[in-house]
């Protein structure tokens, strides 16, 4: 029996192997849509029901009593977010400011004057987002996943950030994967929001439980430990 020409055999071959990439990446894409549909929203409700029953529950009143103290205005701030498909939603924060005209245009910057004494330490502790459970509650957002802006940047941002609008893919978090790699506070220069949107659109292609729960502790304990050995996108580009 003669062989197959050693030209047809090669095509052949290279035939199968695409074939099998594509159908693991088809598998891949079909597992992470999965989780996003089903699981994800299972953890989201489980840990928000949980926090806000264990910590919201009391820190509320308590810090409504001390944020009134603090200076005039309400205990929340609410801010109009842009969510999964541009939905927009009320984003729900403990204040941190004093109340002012500018909140909805101009972003927080280090030793800002509208920042009030607690608001500082609610801000450096990260306490001042958690009343966003009662957004993934509400389903507008995750406990992972790209944070949100304001409305205003989120049209600077997509007018010069190649790819930005694809953050919208899934919903914003209460962390995300730039976050627990570092990128917090405001976004002075171009760098600071690309890198993050670099880091987001990798979360919209890989999401998955596992990264979730790698992300939620290293949000929690980065602060602690310094030489934490942590995930990193190349490691699973």
């Amino acid at each position: 029996m003669k062989s197959l020409p050693q030209t047809y055999t090669h095509a052949h071959t290279l035939e199968i192997q695409r074939k099998r990439h594509s159908q693991g990446h088809t598998a891949t894409i079909a597992t992470q849509n999965s989780y996003l549909a089903t699981q994800k929203r299972a953890l989201d409700v489980a840990v928000a029901i949980l926090l806000v029953t264990g910590v919201l529950s009391w820190l509320t009143p308590l810090l409504y009593i001390l944020i009134r103290l603090d200076s005039k205005g309400p205990l929340f701030f609410v801010q109009q977010r842009t969510g999964r498909g541009g939905k927009v939603f009320n984003c729900y924060k403990f204040r941190t400011m004093r109340v002012n005209a500018e909140c909805d245009e101009k972003q927080a910057v280090i030793k800002d004057a509208r920042i009030t004494r607690l608001g500082r330490f609610l801000r450096a502790s990260h306490i001042d987002e958690l009343p966003q459970l009662i957004n993934v509650l509400l389903d507008d957002m995750s406990l992972v996943g790209p944070r949100p802006h304001m409305i205003t940047h989120d049209e600077i941002f997509g007018d010069v950030v190649p790819g930005y609008s694809r953050r919208h893919d899934v919903k914003p978090g209460i962390t995300g994967l730039a976050q627990a790699w570092g990128y917090h506070g405001p976004t002075p220069d171009y760098r600071s929001i690309a890198n993050r949107t670099r880091l987001d659109l990798f979360y919209t292609q890989k999401a998955s439980l596992g990264l979730d729960l790698r992300i939620m502790f290293r949000t929690v304990f980065v602060r602690s430990v310094n030489h934490l050995p942590i995930f990193r996108p190349s490691d699973e580009a």
